[in-house]
């Protein structure tokens, strides 16, 4: 088994395996390759990727309607993951911060606080992994995220990462890589996360946009604070069509970042993007910030997200968290609202059904008409974008959007949505 050799060894027969991929590639035969190493590779054992939790965890007696009672953990054994459709992974690496002092036990003090709740509405079929075993260098940490999220994702399981550094949202962005789609990539966040020196996790944003090869489609950014944002960086956004949403605009129109969040294939979360009296225990903590109900508000529609395969609640310091560990509390509820969500979904996106109804508005100008499909089951609305035909894309492509686009529609305006997703698919 692999995660009875040593490290060393561990290395050396990864790397041996990565210069056959790389060979097979070569040849044409990737998708034998593919095959042989996530099938009958032992890497692919993927408990050798994790630590189970804490035992104190575990060994405490809960309630039978509690959170805890209706999941699989890894204590003794690593569970089965036959039919789970959440994994729920712990991270402890904090290299990407300039200062810590407990983030290491901060995926333990999340899990005390989930483990103790209620059991939701729907019927789990959660697995918690245990804690991600952080690499020799932050770099191999990234890899191990990205090989742990292609693994799950490719067997229909969402991962929810909780716990260390934001830049760990790099190593859960690379793990879309081998999918061969470009993706939509959903950050709420303080500032941006896009300045040239310090700390990893002040840079890490950049790292994504930058990253070859390039399968980023769109990208969004919810509640930055305009204080804490060189006006720089919001010209490089805007520049590159990426739609931004400043915590006070989020919160006059909140249910209209909706289509943003329905948008997306990923969600990364920074604690500090909430107000310090709810989430003390963020690093870099503001005093100004969402609420601890709006952050369980964008967590129950990322779940409700057909489309969205995981999702990473970062930044927890327990050093900085009260006496009652609030923070912890907030991020439990944060994955629990998501879940709730998650087992809420509606929609099956196929427009062509009768779970859909159609409605075409005509203009005056070009376009001529524009298309909008509104859900029977959920009343959530989208537009078709048409252009041309691509290798990447196909002719119509069908984006999230709300009543009021439909309105402004009507009004003989474009909505400001249809135009920037025009601009993104040329």
């Amino acid at each position: 088994m692999l995660n009875e050799l040593s490290g060393a060894k561990r290395l050396i027969l990864k790397q041996f395996w990565l210069v056959i991929g790389s060979l097979m590639h070569i040849s044409g035969l990737r998708a034998f390759f593919d095959y042989f190493y996530f099938r009958l590779s032992p890497f692919m054992n993927i408990q050798s990727y994790f630590d189970p939790i804490a035992e104190y965890l575990w060994q405490k007696k809960y309630p039978e309607n509690s959170f805890f009672k209706q999941i699989h953990f890894f204590g003794e054994e690593f569970p089965d993951l036959k039919g789970v459709q959440i994994a729920l992974v712990g991270i402890k690496e904090n290299r990407g911060l300039a200062k810590v002092e407990s983030a290491d036990r901060g995926s333990s003090e999340i899990r005390e606080k989930l483990y103790d709740l209620k059991k939701g509405f729907g019927a789990y079929r959660v697995a918690d992994l245990g804690d991600l075993i952080s690499g020799e260098k932050l770099s191999d940490t990234y890899q191990n995220m990205q090989e742990v999220g292609d693994y799950l994702m490719k067997h229909q399981i969402l991962p929810i990462y909780f716990g260390g550094s934001h830049d760990l949202d790099y190593g859960q962005y690379l793990s879309y890589q081998k999918m061969k789609k470009l993706v939509s990539l959903l950050t709420v966040d303080a500032k941006l996360d896009m300045e040239e020196d310090g700390p990893l996790a002040d840079q890490h944003t950049q790292e994504i946009i930058l990253h070859q090869p390039n399968f980023l489609f769109s990208s969004a950014h919810l509640a930055y604070q305009s204080f804490l944002v060189d006006p720089s960086l919001i010209n490089v956004v805007e520049k590159l069509y990426f739609e931004h949403v400043r915590l006070g605009e989020l919160r006059s129109e909140f249910k209209e970042v909706e289509p943003l969040i329905r948008n997306a294939d990923l969600l990364s979360f920074d604690l500090c993007a909430i107000q310090s009296a709810d989430a003390p225990g963020a690093v870099n903590a503001e005093p100004f910030g969402l609420t601890a109900e709006e952050a369980c508000q964008i967590c129950w529609f990322a779940g409700t997200n057909e489309k969205l395969s995981s999702i990473g609640i970062y930044g927890y310091e327990p050093y900085y968290d009260d006496t009652v560990n609030k923070t912890a509390k907030v991020v439990s509820v944060m994955i629990w609202y998501f879940l709730e969500g998650f087992y809420s979904r509606k929609d099956s996106l196929s427009f062509k059904s009768s779970d859909y109804t159609k409605y075409t508005v005509s203009l005056d100008t070009k376009p001529s008409t524009l298309v909008f499909y509104k859900s029977k089951r959920s009343s959530k609305w989208w537009m078709e974008i048409p252009h041309n035909e691509t290798e990447k894309f196909d002719r119509v492509s069908t984006v999230p959007c709300s009543y009021a686009d439909y309105q402004m529609a009507q009004k003989g305006e474009i909505p400001e949505r249809w135009i920037n997703a025009q601009i993104k698919l040329l």
